[in-house]
């Protein structure tokens, strides 16, 4: 293993513990250069509308998926799991679904209530739209906590940023109860053309989650 992947797995283990006890905490004083760190992840997110690239997730139980992500500003998203997984997550810019392609049943939820709407939104000012929870960096890898401004979101969302290369490696999603979902992002192309549909999914429900 590599310095470079030790590093990054240890902002993981580091950052989810403390991610979990965040909510009851203060937003952090940032220096200059900490300040700097952040424009550079939001101005890395606004510098594409369309992204597309292979991921791996790890789920709260530890559980280890792969699949393909397609990302098309503003708001969409699909996460399309390989097999044997059966499940497909889709935001069509109002509503992230969550599927399960076997049962042809699934849920879903209001995209503005999601850690996710940050990475979907079309440009982003992440020192402006969020308290900074925590902050480390070492390696040129930053890693960041970050929770919405207006507590809408009900959890948090860690950014884990390679300076160096100048891209996005991970984001890892706390919920409200803690339960966090790690993906790694690799072979990201940016600025492709992507089919709209894509981003349609039904599913077997009579009612949406709402909040």
């Amino acid at each position: 293993m590599t310095k470079l992947i030790f590093k990054v797995l240890s902002f993981i283990v580091f950052f989810a513990g403390m991610a979990s006890v965040a909510g009851a905490a203060n937003p952090i004083s940032l220096s200059p250069e900490q300040t700097e760190s952040i424009n550079k992840i939001s101005a890395y997110m606004n510098s594409f509308m369309t992204l597309q690239g292979e991921f791996t997730q790890i789920g709260p139980t530890g559980k280890i998926s792969k699949g393909q992500m397609f990302l098309s500003k503003p708001g969409k998203l699909r996460f399309d799991y390989a097999a044997p997984n059966p499940f497909l997550l889709v935001s069509d810019g109002r509503w992230v679904t969550f599927k399960n392609r076997a049962k042809e049943k699934g849920d879903q939820f209001p995209l503005a209530t999601t850690p996710l709407r940050l990475v979907v939104s079309e440009e982003i000012d992440l020192l402006s739209e969020t308290k900074v929870m925590g902050f480390e960096q070492a390696d040129g890898i930053t890693s960041v906590v970050l929770e919405e401004r207006d507590g809408v979101l009900g959890g948090q969302i860690v950014l884990v940023f390679d300076e160096t290369q100048n891209l996005l490696q991970q984001w890892i999603i706390i919920d409200g109860k803690g339960r966090r979902t790690t993906v790694e992002l690799a072979n990201l192309v940016t600025d492709v053309e992507i089919d709209p549909k894509l981003f349609v999914v039904k599913i077997n429900r009579k009612e949406k989650n709402s909040r």
